[in-house]
């Protein structure tokens, strides 16, 4: 029994590197839940520093896509497009320079109702 105690160990340790280094979906709904709103959708734009590489409302980088009226010019009522590329870029386009923020569920939905109310608005903020 005791021969097996290091692949025990070594388990463990790739067990806990997946969690941190790539959480799944349910840990980060659990540990990352915000209220998503508009105001929760300024402040992760401005924590996850999207404006670096995205113009957002008229200000920011062109590194990214303009996402100035993104969500009026994606025929996706539901935004899933947004969605998806929010929960795992690399996974909508293998080769992007987006990095996986690993968001949680509230959080891409708040980021989206910032952005929503945006184009609604046309306001820069």
């Amino acid at each position: 029994m005791r021969r097996y105690g290091w692949l025990v160990g070594l388990a463990l340790i790739l067990g806990l590197g997946w969690f941190f280094f790539d959480p799944p979906r349910f840990w980060l709904n659990l540990t990352k839940q915000v209220e998503p709103t508009p105001e929760t959708g300024v402040q992760l734009v401005v924590q996850y520093d999207c404006r670096s590489c995205h113009q957002i409302g008229g200000v920011g980088a062109l590194k990214a896509p303009n996402l100035q009226g993104i969500t009026q010019r994606i025929n996706d009522p539901a935004q899933m497009t947004l969605r998806l590329w929010l929960q795992n870029p690399r996974a909508v386009k293998g080769n992007t320079a987006m990095p996986n923020f690993h968001l949680s569920d509230s959080e891409i939905e708040a980021i989206l109702v910032y952005l929503t109310q945006l184009d609604r608005q046309g306001q820069t903020r």
